[in-house]
């Protein structure tokens, strides 16, 4: 089975999940043998899967948010290339969410659902719920909201699952980390590093059991909603991809030329390598030695200025995984019933923007920080395994868009610095 490449063997859980709840769902339709299995035998499958994940959502954050933004001093060595960096990461990943958001507020995938389907996939995630979480308070506004966000006790912060808390201290961590030139903050950067790449190999070994969640938790879906579950995949499948689309094409088309000086043709052509490589791995790390190499030879652009932008943007200039989270979180919340107000959907945009920076650059790295923005606008965590079944393909599509987003921000901060 190690043969077998995680993404043939995840789609294949989730045709096979698919195949046999539709079969149950046409052939035993309210059957309680149904729910005897769901409950007894697929549910537990994905309950230990998703506790799995979660268990490993705090080390990662904190490590990988901590080193993201300490990576940042080479500010301080390349002047402006490095604010205007920095500038242009934190704008056009604003722009992806924004868009992302506008389509699903427009489109409203997640509607549309018979009342009895939806009803018993929210009775369903009210019992997970209570066994994969804490019970998660109504979203703070305003003030309240300010206040939240920094942590008296970063470990009860913790404990207590305020992660957007836990996102700012890690944050400050890595200001912190940036600001001190001793070299017990190197020893203790590379101590982040350590729990940074032991958190990995764990998500790694985790998500080697995806097939085997993916395959249960759709057979949950299915065998419930029947075919209802697979017309609300492919509405989100549907906005996620022209969300994508749309920033890759139009937004960075735009940049490209109006502020790059570049032919959007020649660009696109320039980069076709790179993005394919991305598309194939769905890792924005894997894809750095081709991104480096394309950017050099084909794009023609400064070394000190490619090689410096395409480091901090594999893993700070995520345009794509921005966007994605806020579709899902978006898409989840108009299922669940859960109602974002302006300044809910505003928190989201921001956590979004703040967890592109930690998010890591390889195959669902995105996934642990859908389920903190799920916990903090107070969605069921769960829902996160409605769309395992499509992640991969999702996965590929995004990462070939964060890619894309790096070296269209290695051409438009090489402008003038030649």
């Amino acid at each position: 089975m190690r043969k077998i490449p995680l993404h043939w063997r995840m789609v294949a859980g989730a045709v096979l999940g698919i195949a046999l709840g539709l079969g149950a769902h046409l052939a035993m339709a309210g059957d309680p043998r149904i729910d005897a299995i769901v409950k007894y035998v697929t549910g537990p499958i994905g309950t230990v899967f998703l506790r799995l994940l979660f268990m490993l959502v705090i080390p990662l954050i904190v490590s990988a948010l901590a080193i993201g933004i300490a990576g940042l001093r080479d500010v301080h060595k390349l002047g402006r290339v490095g604010v205007r960096t920095l500038v242009y990461t934190v704008a056009v990943s604003a722009i992806a969410v924004v868009l992302g958001v506008v389509l699903v507020n427009v489109l409203r995938p997640g509607e549309g659902i018979s009342e009895t389907s939806r009803q018993a996939l929210l009775e369903r995630a009210k019992q997970g719920s209570t066994a994969l979480t804490t019970q998660v308070s109504a979203p703070k506004v305003g003030m309240e909201l300010l206040l939240a966000m920094i942590p008296d006790n970063p470990v009860k912060a913790a404990a207590n699952g305020d992660m957007l808390a836990v996102m700012v201290f890690a944050l400050f961590l890595g200001i912190g980390l940036t600001l001190t030139r001793t070299e017990a903050a190197r020893k203790f950067e590379d101590t982040l590093q350590g729990v940074y790449d032991v958190s990995m190999t764990l998500i790694d070994l985790v998500i080697q059991l995806a097939p085997f969640a993916v395959a249960a938790l759709l057979f949950n879906m299915t065998s419930q909603l029947g075919f209802d579950a697979l017309s609300l995949l492919g509405r989100y499948v549907g906005v996620v991809v022209l969300a994508l689309a749309i920033h890759q094409f139009a937004v960075y088309g735009f940049l490209v030329r109006v502020f790059g000086g570049m032919s959007p043709r020649a660009f696109f052509r320039g980069i076709d390598e790179a993005m394919l490589t991305a598309f194939s791995t769905a890792s924005s790390n894997a894809t750095l030695p081709t991104a480096l190499r394309v950017a050099e030879e084909r794009l023609k652009l400064p070394p000190h200025v490619s090689r410096f932008v395409l480091t901090i943007g594999s893993t700070a200039n995520q345009n794509g995984t921005a966007l994605f989270e806020g579709v899902t979180v978006l898409f989840l919340a108009q299922f669940y019933g859960v109602h974002l107000s302006i300044v809910d959907q505003l928190t989201v945009v921001g956590v979004c923007i703040l967890g592109g920076i930690g998010t890591a650059g390889v195959p669902a790295g995105s996934l642990p920080v859908i389920a903190v923005i799920l916990g903090l606008v107070g969605i069921p965590p769960e829902g996160i395994g409605m769309i395992l079944g499509v992640d991969r393909f999702l996965d590929m599509c995004r990462t070939t868009l964060n890619v894309s987003g790096d070296l269209a921000a290695a051409v438009v901060i090489s402008r003038g610095e030649r």
